[in-house]
């Protein structure tokens, strides 16, 4: 076990929601939640101030992308049903989520921070892990060092976690929040991580956990308690294994600071169910603009494709994918929107749609891209 091992788990505080403050500093301290439809913008009154949509005002089957932590305090959290969130918080401001410009916030964060210390593993559009190993800085300071670079380019605060392992770090980051620092190490596990439930460990999900709540372990305190024996018999040799050695605040992994993505998609559920046929020019607009948006993420991740394809969502929650793979890599827009347009040739259009999504796989530098795939015309579904 390396003993001078220094992982560090960055996450954004309430990352989506924040950045909306950013815009509407207003709303600071009031229950915000983000996840309403594109015409529920903000709109200006005449007397120059905002007049924001409200979650009781909501009708539909959208969910919560984010909240800020007054309205968690209130019980809504990200993913929840957004009409279920408005009985538990009417009063809340609702808002469209703006995933550009998240997206700008995140790569700005993640420069500043890679300019302190270049060696990440990127989980995620608001959360990193970083190695500090090689730095000779005393731990708080350093910490101090990053958010302050964090702020600095993005105006957000941010909560960071430094211990021996990122398994460690990953529990500890979300300790403190918001705006926090902890700082873990192996004398802390007892009285810091195992009072915590169970479920705090990255990778046990709900149905281990409740499998474990069955066996009477609640804590990672009890988990760390439980004989190997036992777990392995529950668990089998691999999970339980693991379990046994997570529990015990032992983790090996090493950073992931270069990976290529296998796929890069988009999709979107409706508001109302769509018909191929009586809602044609709504579901063509939403189908080129997923294809558009596709091609924006391939060109900037400096890729294209080989295989494009569709995924579908019927009203009773059926789900249909297909997919074309062609000789030579794509990544405009137009090409894009014709592949996947052949693919829709190959689903039922005869149910209503909810959900509609394209995806990219089979990636290859941008430079091997060809642009005379399936050329031609012909008429496509929608």
């Amino acid at each position: 076990m390396n003993s001078i091992r220094r992982i560090a788990h960055l996450d954004m505080d309430a990352f989506f929601a924040s950045v909306e403050l950013l815009r509407y500093p207003e709303l600071r301290g009031r229950a915000v939640v983000v996840g309403g439809r594109a015409d529920q913008q903000p709109s200006r009154q005449s007397d120059g101030s905002w007049r924001f949509s409200r979650l009781r005002d909501y009708a539909g089957r959208g969910v919560a992308t984010t909240s800020t932590y007054e309205a968690r305090l209130l019980g809504v959290f990200s993913g929840m049903g957004l009409m279920k969130s408005a009985r538990l918080a009417p009063e809340a401001i609702l808002l469209p989520a703006n995933f550009d410009a998240y997206r700008d916030c995140s790569r700005r964060f993640k420069a500043a921070v890679a300019a302190i210390a270049p060696r990440i593993e990127d989980r995620g559009i608001d959360e990193i892990y970083i190695d500090l190993s090689d730095h000779s800085e005393e731990a708080n300071t350093l910490a101090r060092r990053i958010k302050r670079a964090v702020r600095e380019a993005t105006g957000l605060t941010c909560s960071i976690a430094i211990a021996p392992n990122k398994l460690l770090a990953k529990i500890g980051s979300d300790l403190d929040k918001p705006d926090g620092i902890t700082l873990l190490g192996w004398e802390d596990i007892p009285a810091r991580i195992w009072p915590l439930p169970a479920k705090k460990v990255n990778g046990i999900g709900p149905k281990s956990a409740e499998k474990l709540a069955r066996l009477g372990i609640n804590t990672i305190g009890e988990l760390a308690a439980t004989p190997l024996d036992v777990l392995l018999k529950n668990f089998g040799p691999t999970n339980g294994a693991w379990l046994h050695a997570a529990a015990n605040g032992l983790d090996e992994r090493e950073l992931v600071t270069e990976s290529e993505p296998k796929s890069i998609s988009r999709e979107t559920t409706f508001e109302r169910d769509l018909h191929a046929k009586l809602d044609r020019a709504e579901l063509s607009a939403i189908f080129t603009g997923l294809c558009l948006r596709l091609a924006e993420d391939l060109n900037r991740k400096g890729y294209a494709c080989k295989t494009v394809g569709i995924k579908l969502r019927y009203a009773d929650f059926h789900a249909v994918t297909r997919d074309l793979t062609l000789s030579a890599g794509v990544s405009g827009g137009e090409r894009i929107r014709k592949v996947a347009g052949e693919c829709l040739k190959r689903v039922s259009l005869t149910q209503r749609i909810r959900l509609l999504g394209v995806r990219a796989s089979g990636l290859t530098p941008l430079v091997k891209a060809h642009s005379n795939e399936l050329g031609g015309q012909s008429e496509l579904p929608f």
